[in-house]
């Protein structure tokens, strides 16, 4: 794409002092640039080296208010000649040249911006001066340049092309004669796009360190773009134009002098005809340059008039408007130092200098249409047409300043204004706002929100008018302003969502109720996903400020849209349902379980209720399924541990024992004598222990109770196990044998019934599905400890000591569980107990372990870590 090419000035052919060919390399707006020597000789010229060899797309020149010369040349070259070798001038090639205007229409109060579109390749260009146009403030025949700007591509050498070649034998053919044309507007080809920041209207304008950060911002947002990041390019762009609001000091008035107020609202003039300016320029073409029409009159700014004086206006003429103007036309501030002249500068009123400042409305908008008319009736009989077609406006500032003098105008109504007066002024108001609302330009945005809320917070107090004129206010505005939450502009969306948060928190509002009541309606299936992102947002942030009590946030309306929003496509907007469910159920606890699914593997699947249950639990101080998993995982290796490590004990002490009895053996061996009864009784102690730690020491051994007996054979312990073992009960629902003192999570794990049951997050038992609700509303049940505080009897429900041996004592001794049927149906039958027969704790055996420990299951018994697989009866 082409670009500005910077260059150097490598010779002049004079200058006045102060006034450098050299200033002609910096762009900036109060740059003097180049002027010829007083009284010279013509023609006068200046060659640039251009800092790399380019084919030049466009050239840019800003001439000076009086000091103009008639006529400017165009040489380029590919390397710089002995200027002072005439016979090697021919090195530099001739483009053509331009004629300037002599300025006498605008009084020699303005500067022409001339641009000219070239497709030429060279590293030097050579322009040449001819005779200067004579005016009364040209005293001393003078020529002056005030900037001069080159735009192009670099080229290389075998970029080359034979189009000046081509060119001329086109003309030939076409008769054109090709000795001394004047560069004009014939040259076929389009140029590349050119950025606007290579324009030399944008350097001259522009703070040159503002310049070069909007530069930097604007190579942001191509590369954003090409990334289609285009939020993020809003945002670029944005940021960009809000720099260039600094350029407004030199944002200049271009009417005469005369009339001076703010440059945004001066009234549109006709364009001056340029038939006269131009009649000799279209009179021949060349092929090389083009020029485009740019011979504008700009105006003299009487702003900088503190720094350099100006020329007095005498001309009666009408200047042209900047906004009516191309981009390459725009205006741009005369700076004219000039000495030992007397000027007339003119004056400006503390009033006009107070209106300029904040926008007053000097000049006058576009009349409404009649549509607009119709539909703004009611408005212009109260507030007058003036300040309704400003608000119509297409030029945003006349926009905008409607709504700060209806600002002001609010705020000066005096208090004894009659209160229909009051109440027509403020709904003519709204209807501007709510138009105003709508508007895409940011300014003006925030222009009718600081009006609404004058209004509201201010207006309607101070006048002491009804709660129905608030009612109307929001009830008007907040559907726009929901609508802007959903813009494509995240500034806009932002400040549109503080807004009504802020507005919500108005006493004068809150009291209402009504923006909640918006704020709960079903999110459509066709809205955008900003909307609905924002909508989310403000409800999850209104309900931390507001709650649901008198409020108009309730329980059921929330609950409502939040379990409707988790069906929404949008991630964040489920996401955010979620937060608002959880944030509910700290408030209201079972009462939110009503609007939910109930809680069992089937609802889980779904990773969103999932999470909503889960979150329940940790409100509630209760793990949850993943750190139960994991507890019953760390308990599950931790007995598998304690298993092996007994069995490694058990193993070492039988090997010792056989040693011992090796010993003894060897002894006997060597003795002669026969044993006696001390030796004996030394033999029968091993033997014994051997005995007892054999594979068959756990044969008629129920490991639930530890009860030993002979009757304890493969089918004797099944049978002890379905009617007699006082750890064990048989479920109800799928008559499976399981530990009573697991029979709580078998009921909600792994019972052929299990989602039949529930569990009561007070007492932690399982509870049916359908009396859970009763269940928890009357809070009947004894609270359950922690695990590691209490054991809890799914039998008698009551709380006892923890641990493993607890259990035996609660559920196997005479003041433990009273709800055990089979202990209860032993003490009725009352048998004395047989020997060898204990119902709490085996015979000791000889490492002294109990009976009871947790050791491997003798073949045809149950494990305790195996429990909940019993065989059905």
């Amino acid at each position: 794409m082409p670009h500005k090419i910077g260059f150097v000035v490598v010779s002049s052919s004079g200058h006045e002092d102060g006034f450098s060919a050299r200033e002609l390399m910096i762009h900036a707006p109060t740059v003097s640039g180049w002027r010829s020597p007083r009284f010279c000789q013509f023609p006068q010229e200046i060659v640039l080296q251009m800092v790399e060899r380019c084919r030049i797309r466009k050239l840019q020149l800003l001439a000076h208010q009086y000091m103009i010369s008639s006529k400017i040349e165009f040489y380029i070259s590919e390397s710089l000649p002995e200027y002072f070798a005439p016979y090697q001038a021919e090195r530099f090639r001739r483009l053509g040249y331009v004629s300037l205007c002599d300025n006498e229409k605008t009084g020699c109060k303005a500067r022409e911006l001339k641009s000219v579109y070239v497709d030429a390749v060279g590293q030097f260009l050579k322009l040449i001066f001819h005779q200067n146009h004579v005016n009364k403030y040209n005293i001393y025949n003078q020529v002056a340049l005030v900037a001069i700007n080159i735009i192009g591509d670099p080229a290389d050498f075998s970029d080359e092309s034979n189009t000046a070649s081509r060119e001329k034998l086109i003309d030939h053919y076409l008769g054109h004669n090709s000795e001394d044309p004047a560069l004009e507007g014939t040259y076929a080809r389009k140029s590349d796009s050119i950025s606007p920041l290579d324009d030399l209207a944008f350097d001259m304008y522009q703070d040159p360190e503002v310049a070069q950060i909007i530069r930097k911002l604007d190579e942001r947002k191509r590369e954003a773009v090409q990334k289609e990041r285009y939020d993020y390019a809003k945002k670029l762009k944005q940021a960009i134009a809000d720099l260039q609001k600094m350029r407004r000091p030199f944002d200049l008035p271009l009417q005469p002098l005369a009339r001076s107020g703010s440059p945004r609202h001066q009234k549109p003039m006709p364009l001056l005809p340029q038939r006269e300016e131009r009649g000799t320029e279209n009179q021949f073409a060349e092929p090389f340059l083009q020029e485009k029409p740019s011979s504008y009159s700009l105006t003299i700014s009487p702003q900088h008039s503190a720094i350099d004086q100006l020329l007095p206006a005498t001309d009666p003429h009408p200047k042209i408007n900047a906004e009516s103007l191309p981009y390459d036309e725009r205006p741009l501030p005369a700076i004219r130092k000039h000495h030992g002249e007397a000027v007339v500068e003119p004056e400006m009123s503390d009033a006009d200098i107070s209106n300029a400042r904040r926008g007053g409305m000097l000049g006058e908008p576009e009349p409404l249409t009649e549509k607009a008319l119709r539909e703004a009736s009611s408005a212009i009989d109260v507030l007058g047409e003036t300040l309704v077609a400003g608000a119509y406006s297409k030029t945003w500032s006349y926009r905008e300043d409607a709504l700060l003098a209806l600002f002001k105008k609010l705020l000066e109504m005096p208090v004894g204004t009659p209160k229909e007066d009051l109440k027509n002024t403020l709904r003519a108001s709204i209807f501007l706002i709510r138009r105003a609302i709508k508007d895409i330009v940011t300014s003006v945005f925030q222009s009718s929100l600081k009006l609404l809320k004058m209004i509201i917070t201010q207006y309607i107090p101070k006048h002491k008018l009804s709660k129905l004129e608030t009612a109307h206010c929001v009830e008007r505005t907040i559907p726009v302003l929901l609508t802007r939450t959903g813009d494509s502009s995240a500034r806009l969306r932002v400040t549109a969502a503080n807004f009504i948060q802020e507005m919500a928190l108005f006493k004068e509002v809150k009291s209402l109720q009504i923006i909640p009541s918006y704020l709960v309606q079903p999110l459509k299936a066709n809205s955008s996903v900003h909307l609905a992102m924002s909508q989310m947002g403000l409800l999850a942030r209104l309900l931390k400020d507001l709650g649901t009590g008198s409020s108009g946030f309730t329980t059921d309306n929330v609950m409502k849209f939040s379990v409707s929003a988790l069906e929404h496509r949008v991630y964040e907007v489920r996401e955010t349902a979620v937060r608002i469910i959880l944030d509910m159920y700290r408030q209201h606890q079972a009462s939110i379980l009503e609007y939910l699914p109930p809680d069992d593997s089937n609802t889980r699947k779904n990773i969103l209720y999932k999470t909503i249950f889960e979150g329940f639990a940790k409100i509630d101080g209760r793990p949850t399924d993943a750190e139960m998993r994991a507890r019953r995982k760390a308990a599950t290796e931790a007995a598998e541990k304690q298993k092996k490590e007994e069995i490694k004990a058990l193993q070492g002490q039988l090997a010792a024992l056989k040693e011992i009895q090796a010993e003894v053996q060897e002894k006997e061996s060597d003795a002669v004598k026969p044993k006696n009864q001390d030796t004996q009784r030394g033999k029968a102690a091993p033997a014994e222990a051997l005995g007892i730690l054999d594979e068959h020491y756990l044969d008629n051994l129920c490991i639930f109770c530890g009860e030993r007996s002979e009757s304890f054979t493969e089918e004797g312990l099944d049978l002890h196990y379905w009617k007699h073992c006082l750890m064990l009960t048989r479920c109800d629902h799928c008559k499976q044998v399981v530990e009573i003192s697991s029979l709580t999570e078998h009921l909600l794990v792994e019972c052929d019934q299990k989602d039949g049951f529930g569990k009561c997050y007070r007492c932690s038992e399982a509870v049916f599905k359908e009396e859970l609700p009763r269940h928890i509303k009357n809070k009947d049940c004894n609270p359950a400890k922690p695990e590691k505080l209490a054991n809890r009897c799914p039998l008698c429900h009551e709380n006892f000591s923890p641990g493993e041996e607890a259990w035996k004592a609660h559920l196997m001794g005479p003041a433990g569980c009273s709800m055990n049927l089979r202990k209860t149906h032993i003490l009725q039958k009352a048998p004395a107990l047989q020997p060898g027969k204990s119902s709490a704790v085996a015979t000791s055996g000889p490492s002294g372990s109990k009976a009871g420990s947790k050791i491997p299951t003798p073949k045809g018994g149950l494990s305790k870590s195996s429990s909940r697989t019993h065989t059905k009866r």
